[in-house]
């Protein structure tokens, strides 16, 4: 049989879960993922669910069963699955301009999304760069603060700064900047490590001492650091208000007031990540806007799209610009992406403003957040469960347990219970879509402590 006929046999048999998993786990290397557990049985396994389509805040596999999408599919989709106003405004991009390369040419969807950013910061961060994921945009903040350095002729000024389990991405240039081991102690000897200061978590909190107080003393040893080194750092890049992956690390705003002080003060630049936390995660557009701060250079991917399409984003300071801006090439920056500013990520990201504007999200948010909020409150008295928080549309919570399979276990009894909610280690944590109803948080809270009752419990 040839491959052509192999090919079409294999498209004309039905579809079933079993069959697409057993494809998958032939052909498909799974991301973050040790692909053995999807294998093997017992306690250490980790399902892997085929999925036929979603509808709103629900994905569906191939047999009909639902699962209701408790992290918006790693962070990302903000307006629900297959949303009827993201879907129309693609089809209309479709029948134009599906791409064309952004060196030497330009088209109005990139146009207007650059000139609606640059306004939802008051003008401050007025030009946009583009690629298509998270750690991109990272690399892209880290060469451009770098370069800048150089081409301002100081030349010392090569250092970086992050928070102690900040996460960037998982690209070499990111990883020197992500301070989780199992991402970056793998790939040690190719990464140009960083510095870390100490993150403002306010988990770390002493008896008598607010998340005010844990901030302030985080600053005062970043200070510390920036005398140590000064002239030589380049910048700092942190995780706005959430750390996401060092297990959604929350911390007071009063550290980025400080933060931005002290980078005004010693020269560098301040980094802020929002590829997870921004887009009205937070409960403000951008979580930075909290300290009434604005950084040198912002990252924006995940939600950008509304969950829809690979796109990242970073906007700079005027400033950063000028440096870049001269006759020779060499000056320029140089850096480049072959799906830069595509035009159907880009009219994503617009038809999301679009929603943004037209439901007033941010303040529908805000009810919401109340709500998730009361759905999750009891499990505070949980004798298992430490530092119940919550920062607009994310809550989390520690779970105690020596259990090394707790997490696994924890994800599998969710899905039991027709929720998708996917623990980091001993750290529970919800983060739904914007479009979430009554019956649906109800739900989250229900499963959340029933998933772990039976995790602690032993479920297999």
């Amino acid at each position: 049989m040839t491959e052509t006929n192999m090919t079409a046999n294999a498209s004309s048999t039905p579809i079933t879960n079993s069959s697409l998993l057993a494809r998958s786990l032939a052909a498909v290397w799974h991301p973050c993922t040790q692909m053995r557990h999807h294998a093997e049985g017992g306690a250490m396994s980790l399902p892997l669910i085929p999925i036929a389509r979603g509808e709103g805040a629900w994905l569906y596999d191939f047999e009909g069963k639902r699962y209701l999408d408790g992290i918006s599919s790693w962070w990302t989709n903000l307006f629900g699955h297959a949303n009827p106003r993201i879907n129309a405004a693609l089809k209309a991009q479709l029948e134009t301009l599906e791409h064309v390369m952004l060196a030497g040419f330009t088209h109005q969807p990139v146009v207007e999304l650059s000139e609606r950013l640059s306004a939802l910061t008051g003008g401050e961060l007025g030009h946009a760069f583009y690629a298509s994921d998270g750690a991109s945009a990272t690399e892209i903040a880290l060469k451009m603060s770098f370069h800048y350095w150089q081409n301002q002729g100081e030349r010392e000024k090569t250092r970086f700064l992050c928070l102690q389990g900040s996460y960037h991405g998982e690209t070499v240039g990111a990883l020197a900047v992500t301070d989780v081991a199992l991402f970056r102690d793998a790939y040690a000897p190719l990464v140009r490590q960083s510095a870390t200061v100490m993150s403002p978590d306010a988990r770390q909190a002493a008896p008598n001492e607010t998340a005010i107080d844990v901030a302030r003393r985080a600053a005062a040893l970043l200070e510390t650091r920036l005398q140590a080194e000064e002239g030589r750092v380049a910048a700092l890049i942190v995780e706005p208000l959430v750390q996401g992956a060092a297990g959604m690390a929350m911390y007071d705003p009063e550290y980025l007031r400080l933060a931005r002080q002290l980078c005004d003060r010693y020269r560098a630049h301040l980094i802020c990540d929002e590829i997870a936390v921004g887009c009205g995660r937070t409960g403000t557009f951008f979580a930075h806007e909290q300290a009434g701060i604005r950084p040198d250079l912002l990252c924006l991917s995940k939600g950008i799209s509304g969950g829809y399409l690979p796109l990242s984003i970073v906007l700079c300071r005027d400033k950063i610009f000028q440096a870049f801006y001269d006759a020779d090439t060499a000056r320029g920056f140089l850096h480049s992406h072959s799906y830069t500013g595509n035009p159907l990520a880009c009219r994503a990201a617009l038809a999301m403003l679009d929603i943004f504007e037209s439901d007033d999200v941010l303040a529908a948010n805000r009810a919401k957040a109340q709500k998730l909020h009361a759905a999750l409150e009891p499990l505070r008295v949980h004798p298992q469960v430490r530092h119940l928080r919550g920062q607009g549309m994310i809550l989390a919570f520690d779970v105690e347990t020596d259990d090394v399979a707790f997490s696994r276990r924890y994800y599998r009894a969710a899905l039991n219970r027709q929720t998708l909610l996917r623990p980091m280690g001993n750290t529970v944590y919800v983060m739904p879509p914007y479009i979430i109803n009554d019956a649906e948080i109800e739900q989250l809270g229900r499963v959340a402590q029933a998933a772990l009752d039976a995790a602690l419990g032993g479920e297999a």
